[in-house]
This record gives C-alpha cells, structure tokens and sequence, in this order.
C-alpha cells in the first residue's frame, strides 16, 4: 500500500493549526513537521557533533509540514484545502512562509524506519520522561516516570511547546491525588503524564476516532488502569465534575470549551490551558473573564503560551 504525501513549505507558526486543520477537517492518516531549527540543534543532543546543514536532503527555510493520506484521496482537492487553509491563517497575522504546496507517494513501510531515525527519549524534568517504545532508556532518578509512546502517524509526540507547557502545569498543579479532564487527547500523552503523577482518575476526550484509538494503545502501553477514553467534543455530552481540566488545543476551539468549564469544574478547582499563540491571548482572556475565571499563571515558550486558570475569587 502507498501513501499519498502533502508537502507545505511553510513556517513553524501554522504548525499547530495545520495539524488540527489535517486530522479533523481532512482526516489525515498522521502528520510530520520536518523544522530548520530542529536539525541545527540536532547535532548536540548526543555527542556534540555538529550537523553539517548543506548535506542534509531537502532542508526547510523554516518548517515543511508534511500530512498523510490514503493513496485513493485527491491530491488536488487537498491542495486546494490547503491553499485555502493557509490564506485563512494569514488572515490571521500569522506567517506561513513560502506556502508552497507540492504531493508525492510512498510507500506505507516506509514511515516507520524515517519516523524512528528521529523521535527519540524526550528527558523532559526531573520527574518525566518522554520514552518511544523502541528506545531504552534508564532513568537518572529512580522515582523519574516513563511516558512510553507509540506515536505511528503522530497525534502529539512530546515535541511540541504546546504539550510541554501543559505538562509543566500538570506537574506544578497535581500536589495531591486529584481527579482530571484531558480534553482533545490526541496521542493521550496528557492523560497519561497525569496518570503518572498521582491523578486519582483521568477522563480523555477526543473528536477523532483515530485518536482514541491512539490514545487507548499508549494507555496500555503504560499499563495504566485509571484513565477513561471517550469520543466527544470537548465536554458536550460529559457527566461529572474534575478537580484539574486540562486541553492543550487551537486558541479558537479553546473558545469554544471556555463556556463549558464552570459546569465540569470541581470547588477550588484549576484550568490548563496551552495551544495558544500570543496573539491570541487577548480573546482568550476576554472570554475568561466574561465567564467568571482568572489567570493565575502564564507560562510561555517562543511564541505559545499556557495559563493557569481558576475561577474569580
């Protein structure tokens, strides 16, 4: 079986929306971001060596963003899509680069071996660990949790700001066994870091299907009993109160959950919000604020931004 490969020369900035503009719109098989940055920093993440850029095949001016699709899909009517997407975006104030847009085949074998070349343990602080299941890896502390993940075609890997910042608000927020709301799932990797820090029970929502699936398969790859994985749209649909609800998702569908927090919010309960670029961060805390919640805490890497949320005191 063959692939059909979307390939957008773009920037970093539009990775998060095309991402979620790929799975949920067009239902792609899986995505991959291929960033200069990545590769400049790449050679010192083991022995120090510097890589030597001008050898590396098709490097990026900034971000090729690359989507996967079933081979029967029309590669000119996702083209089409994404032209569209990418002029929304840019409506927007954000830079997607060269945009260019170009399509290829391969073949399905293929991904695994490109994809396990690059994805590697993720030593992310002193109590987490970031562990593709083919890698070994022996922690540096003894109390240190493995996060083991499958990513196949990748519903978040770990290697995105965004995700950081969430798990930096987990691990700040979850001082006692609390219960918790991982809302647009994806690979599960939240629900999964919260399951692992001593969360007393852990529901995950997620609209797409293949996400579910995916998030269900790293769950018992971690062999984790208290984590519920359910399809749905945010919290439509959800029964119960959380102590923590966390999403890192698009500043627009984070706009869409904001109205639904104060009916699934326990007492003296906290919001994790990531996902969102700073330029957005004005709307979001305009309909914080309409809806009776406060920031406590911003955190920020480049141009991304998670807060910490509670309701007005």
């Amino acid at each position: 079986m063959k692939l059909l490969l979307i390939k957008i020369a773009t920037s970093h900035e539009v990775e998060d929306a095309l991402t979620v503009f790929s799975q949920d719109n067009l239902h792609a098989l899986g995505v991959e971001a291929r960033k200069r940055s990545d590769f400049e920093s790449a050679g010192w993440v083991h022995d120090s060596t510097i890589v030597k850029l001008d050898e590396i095949k098709d490097l990026p001016q900034d971000m090729q963003f690359i989507a996967y699709f079933d081979q029967e899909k029309d590669a000119s009517e996702l083209i089409v899509a994404y032209k569209n997407k990418l002029r929304e975006l840019q409506s927007y104030g954000l830079n997607i680069g060269e945009g260019r847009i170009t399509s290829s085949y391969i073949e399905d074998q293929d991904w695994n071996t490109v994809w396990q070349k690059f994805y590697h343990v993720i030593a992310f602080s002193r109590h987490l660990a970031i562990v593709p299941k083919w890698e070994e890896y022996q922690p540096p502390f003894a109390d240190q949790k493995l996060i083991k993940l499958d990513p196949g075609l990748a519903f978040g890997t770990g290697n995105h700001q965004t995700t950081q910042l969430a798990m930096m608000g987990l691990e700040r927020a979850l001082v006692r066994p609390l219960s918790i709301a991982d809302v647009g799932t994806g690979s599960g990797i939240l629900a999964i870091t919260a399951s692992l820090l001593g969360a007393s029970k852990v529901l995950a929502t997620d609209i797409s299907d293949e996400a579910v699936t995916a998030a269900g398969e790293n769950i018992a790859l971690n062999k984790i009993d208290n984590i519920k994985v359910e399809k749905a749209s945010l919290l439509t649909g959800i029964d119960g109160k959380f102590d923590i609800i966390v999403a890192n998702i698009l500043a627009e569908i984070l706009l869409e959950l904001i109205p639904q927090l104060d009916e699934h919010l326990n007492d003296c309960g906290e919001v994790i919000f990531s996902g969102i670029d700073y330029l957005q961060l004005p709307k979001i805390k305009k309909a914080l604020a309409a809806n009776g919640f406060q920031i406590n805490l911003t955190m920020r890497q480049g141009r991304w931004i998670g807060l910490d949320i509670s309701r007005k005191e």
